[in-house]
């Protein structure tokens, strides 16, 4: 009987023991846990509060860099740019900056050129770079990509430069001219030669600052807004109206054809530059007693029917190398003809944008010595009005989604397709 009391107590005592050590393993494992550990402090360091979801939001790529100079955050955008590789900033002079700044402290930016990935043509990424420290142990860099910006101040400059050319010249032609009519006072026929040279000058500055207003008008406009039918035999007919005195005085035979009752779907005004343009530079650039035709048909393509609208001449024609750049401001095939028609290179220029903010465009075939064809391809009237209230729906439902706090996702592919060269008209 004793015997049985002692081992049951030696039992309970033993059990209590137990359970008093597993308690305690237990709690100690739980704060081994809970301990951060030397790896953690120095690969994993917080970001103070806020500032995740301030980088999520800024347009700039966005690199955060600890006191070992790996990366603790990095933007898509960075990413994309070739700025972070392998969890480390891949670009020297940004990276010197990072170190330079988290030593004393003070905020840099400066501005680089760099190469593109995936391209072996050597083209440059312009970009600024701005380094700021974030707290004690990180530094942050902002990165802005300057390429697009600097192309379009390019163009404006070169845009300027042309203006400033082509307005000089015809504005010292009749300075010089006054100045020979003023010396020839005496002299009746030259006044009236000199003075015919000066209506010839005043036209052409005329002709140049009105394709001016013309092009800033097509690249500032949207010609959707106050879109309407338009028949393509009545564009025809203008175009013809437009150029039969040039035509006339070259003894030009200008014939219209292809299929009739024909519609696209735009504005009347700016449509009937871009034809007109066309069937202009066609009758100037050929020789006398030449052809010059145009002709209209309906295709099927991708996404609804276009119109094709060609213009044949059997002109001079164009080199391929001229070829790339006659749609460019300010280009001319032939800058001596040109001087001698009065040509702005504005023209085509023109219809190149008119082309595309009408969702079409315009193509060339030429071969020298043999003529050019130039088509205007437009959406057919019907389609084009039904895509716009198909596109005026989605944006009225991406708004509502909106406004829900729904996100829709709406795409942008264009629907034309770059369809074959169209054949020479006979």
């Amino acid at each position: 009987m004793d015997v049985n009391a002692a081992v049951a107590a030696a039992a309970a005592i033993a059990g209590v023991l137990t359970g008093v050590i597993a308690m305690l393993a237990f709690r100690w494992s739980e704060r081994e846990q809970k301990r951060p550990t030397r790896t953690s402090l120095h690969t994993d360091p917080v970001l103070p509060p806020g500032v995740d979801t301030v980088l999520s939001v800024l347009r700039s790529s966005a690199v955060v860099l600890d006191e070992a100079d790996a990366v603790v955050k990095a933007s898509s955008a960075a990413y994309a740019l070739g700025l972070v590789r392998g969890g480390k900033l891949a670009v020297e002079p940004m990276l010197q900056m990072a170190r330079d700044t988290r030593r004393d402290g003070e905020i840099r930016q400066v501005e680089l050129d760099l190469p593109r990935r995936g391209t072996g043509r050597g083209e440059a990424l312009a970009v600024s770079a701005r380094v700021a420290p974030l707290g004690s142990r990180l530094v942050l860099l902002l990165v802005e990509d300057l390429t697009e910006a600097r192309r379009i101040e390019a163009v404006r400059r070169d845009f300027v430069a042309n203006v400033s050319h082509e307005l000089k010249t015809p504005v010292g032609a009749l300075s010089l001219l006054s100045e020979a009519v003023m010396d020839a006072s005496d002299d009746p026929e030259a006044v009236e030669r000199f003075a015919g040279r000066m209506q010839i000058e005043a036209t052409r500055l005329t002709n140049l600052v009105q394709e001016l207003i013309d092009l800033s008008r097509v690249q500032n406009d949207d010609p959707l807004e106050d879109a309407e039918p338009v028949r393509v035999d009545e564009l025809v007919a203008e175009a013809v109206d437009r150029c039969r005195h040039q035509a006339g005085a070259k003894q030009i035979t200008m014939a219209a054809g292809g299929t009739a009752d024909l519609a696209v779907w735009g504005n009347r005004g700016q449509l009937a530059a871009a034809l007109g343009n066309l069937v202009e530079n066609a009758v100037n650039y050929s020789p006398a007693r030449t052809r010059v035709g145009i002709a209209a048909r309906s295709v099927s393509a991708p996404g609804g029917d276009m119109i094709e609208i060609a213009v044949t001449d059997q002109g001079i024609g164009i080199s391929d190398k001229d070829k790339e750049r006659i749609f460019e401001r300010f280009y001319r095939v032939d800058p001596a003809r040109s001087r001698a028609t009065g040509g702005t290179g504005l023209g085509l220029a023109i219809v190149k944008h008119v082309a595309a903010s009408h969702g079409g465009e315009v193509t060339v075939w030429s071969a020298e010595g043999q003529g050019s064809t130039f088509t205007l391809r437009l959406p057919e009237a019907g389609a084009a009005r039904d895509r716009a209230q198909q596109r005026t729906a989605r944006e009225a439902r991406t708004s509502l989604d909106a406004a829900a706090g729904r996100s829709t996702t709406t795409s942008r592919t264009s629907p034309y397709q770059t369809l074959p060269a169209p054949e020479v008209l006979p």
